[in-house]
């Protein structure tokens, strides 16, 4: 893949929003490190079991997709006032314009991880852009162990309102691509999923925005949620009790308002699901890699109906 710095002056979908199926409970960003008691397969089946390329990459296999990919991918810096934020851009192979796929980081950081699953999302064919959120408060050269170990201390210290602020920027730095659609989508992860459930409330009704993705992360306040009006789609492991049981108020809530909110709870799998598909051996997370293969199709699906 090549790298260039660009510099800036600036299927089937659930019936309603009861597609949830419950599971017993489990903490906080535990399926990030594959330690969730999810089994993983026996060798013999692995092979069977193992992740499909049309899949994003789990985190031990990240950076050797992203090193194959043969799409265009490059660093640019983008002015946000008197400040800035760095971000990985990804391009489609496609022969006309894409929408925008912002992809927001977990609490770890822009890590390789986060930057193939912007490339799975340019080879499903949207413009993917990931912020960097942590830019200027940590070393864009950190290997990602140190990154793991440095960030989520830092996250806590961010604004609500200015990393709003820097999602917007990023958006509209995507949007003036020649080969961008002006409608663009957020996706979040772990703490970006939180992130990407209030840019949706954060956004309201901007023509420009078409939909959320939340891949297991808090819902806004009670207060905000009447400031969203495109469709979120939510994706929680069923070990993570922690963030799967604010789904019923929200639902709640949201169907009060007359929104749209469809959910999935995916039985075994936990927090951070979409990473752990495998352990660092490499063997499989049955429950976490069931649950991708669903959550991911139905993640393309959402922004292909909501972004064009």
């Amino acid at each position: 893949m090549r790298n260039r710095l660009a510099l800036l002056v600036l299927p089937a979908l659930c019936i309603g929003s009861a597609c949830t199926r419950h599971a017993k409970a489990s903490t906080d960003h535990a399926g990030h490190d594959a330690m969730a008691s999810t089994t993983a397969a026996p060798d013999a089946a692995r092979d069977a079991a193992r992740p499909a390329a049309d899949l994003p990459a789990g985190g031990a296999a990240a950076e050797s997709r992203l090193a194959k990919s043969p799409r265009h991918g490059e660093w640019a810096m983008i002015k946000v006032g008197s400040d800035s934020v760095r971000a990985w851009v990804v391009y489609p192979q496609v022969s006309g314009k894409a929408p925008v796929v912002v992809v927001v980081h977990e609490i770890f950081g822009l890590s390789t991880w986060i930057r193939a699953v912007a490339d799975q999302f340019a080879a499903d064919g949207f413009i993917a852009i990931a912020p960097d959120l942590l830019t200027g408060k940590i070393s864009p050269t950190l290997p990602d162990s140190a990154l793991k170990a440095q960030a989520p201390a830092l996250i806590r210290t961010l604004d609500a309102a200015d990393i709003q602020r820097k999602l917007d920027a990023v958006a509209q730095y995507a949007m003036k691509f020649p080969s961008a659609e002006q409608k663009y989508g957020i996706v979040g992860f772990c703490w970006g999923g939180g992130i990407s459930f209030a840019h949706a409330a954060h956004a309201g009704t901007s023509p420009q925005f078409g939909a959320s993705v939340v891949f297991y992360g808090v819902p806004p306040a009670a207060d905000q949620l009447p400031n969203v009006h495109a469709p979120v789609l939510g994706l929680y492991g069923g070990t993570d009790a922690r963030i799967a049981l604010t789904v019923p108020g929200t639902d709640s809530a949201m169907k009060a308002l007359g929104r749209t909110y469809e959910h999935t709870i995916f039985p075994g799998a936990a927090h951070g699901f979409l990473r752990a598909q495998t352990q660092e051996d490499g063997s499989i997370m049955q429950a976490n890699l069931d649950a991708t293969k669903e959550a991911w199709p139905k993640t393309i699906s959402w922004f292909r109906k909501y972004l064009r």
